[in-house]
């Protein structure tokens, strides 16, 4: 009889209790080293990240902010898919939009170094750069979708007051031959919309 392949059985995914045990052992002695753990796939959890950065697990929203802080910290994205990892165990969830929603952003100096430093509703804060660039989307309608990088790969909608905020700001500036309304922060512009659509 030939030897059983392991790797072919039906792993089931861990729950979100352990992960959350597991994640926070990984992360005690600082942020878990997310980016350095490549663990075997165990399938998908029923886990859901919406567009206002509401976490879900099994249908209902979980409540607990520093539950919702431990799962962020361990979270993965690897091309257009979303993980949550520990050293051991790597299981998909879905995310709707971004995975962070930024929740407001405060305004360091002025000019083209400026600094605008975002909070998101998980509570970690990242300043626009050119390592964590903001980026604006046009749906077909024109409504805008505003972004900034928080870390790795993964993105934080800003929401619609910040950006209300942000665009008070903005200052025209020509970027790649074209006039625009945008935003400096850490020497760096981020285009938002072509003058030429203000009327």
């Amino acid at each position: 009889m030939a030897p059983e392949n392991k790797t072919q059985k039906n792993v089931k995914p861990p729950s979100a209790e352990g992960l959350a045990e597991a994640a926070g052992k990984a992360g005690r002695k600082g942020p878990p080293p997310v980016h350095l753990w490549n663990p075997p796939f165990c399938g998908d959890l029923d886990m859901e990240i919406r567009r206002d950065g509401t976490w879900f697990y099994l249908g209902t929203p979980i409540g607990r902010p520093a539950l919702v802080r431990l799962f962020a910290s361990i979270l993965k994205r690897e091309g257009d898919a979303y993980f949550l990892v520990t050293p051991v165990e790597k299981v998909g969830i879905r995310v709707v939009d971004a995975p962070f929603v930024a929740v407001d952003f405060e305004r360091i100096g002025s000019g083209a170094g400026q600094k605008l430093r975002f909070t998101t509703n998980v509570s970690d804060t990242v300043t626009a750069s050119a390592e964590n660039p903001i980026r604006v989307t046009r749906a077909e309608n024109g409504e805008p979708s505003p972004y900034i990088h928080v870390r790795r790969g993964l993105e934080a909608l800003i929401d619609r007051k910040t950006f209300y905020r942000l665009v008070e700001i903005a200052r025209p500036a020509n970027h790649d031959g074209q006039d625009w309304l945008g935003l400096w922060s850490s020497d760096v512009f981020f285009p938002i919309i072509p003058t030429a659509e203000l009327g």
